[in-house]
């Protein structure tokens, strides 16, 4: 929203694989990690078409306080089928989509528009 070319982000498996879903569905350009051992992180270039994002809302759903977790009957569209939730599964972070379709429920960590 500040229209910022990059972004940085502290380096973790799970942030990695979110940018990378996000980089997958064309919400955002790239996702490259950086850094060596201690001082890693990730930048992430934005995706910005006639200076207007790509990513146009994000709602975090489970917080560190209040995990929410949903079986593969319970996931909804998101948006209408516009957006994507993120689900952390047993078999890795995937979305909404490929949750339902393997039937695999999991923890809801966030939501894409």
């Amino acid at each position: 929203m500040v229209k910022k070319p990059t972004v940085l982000v502290p380096f973790s498996g799970i942030n990695y694989e979110i940018g990378r879903l996000l980089a997958e569905r064309g919400f955002i350009d790239k996702v490259e990690k950086k850094g060596k051992k201690i001082k890693r992180f990730i930048e992430i270039i934005l995706k910005y078409a006639d200076k207007v994002p790509a990513i146009s809302g994000i709602k975090t759903i489970s917080k560190p306080g209040q995990r929410i977790y949903i079986s593969s009957r319970e996931i909804k569209p998101v948006k209408g089928g516009y957006g994507m939730a993120i689900i952390s599964t047993s078999k890795g972070v995937m979305t909404d989509k490929e949750a339902r379709k393997q039937k695999l429920g999991g923890e809801l960590i966030c939501q894409v528009w």
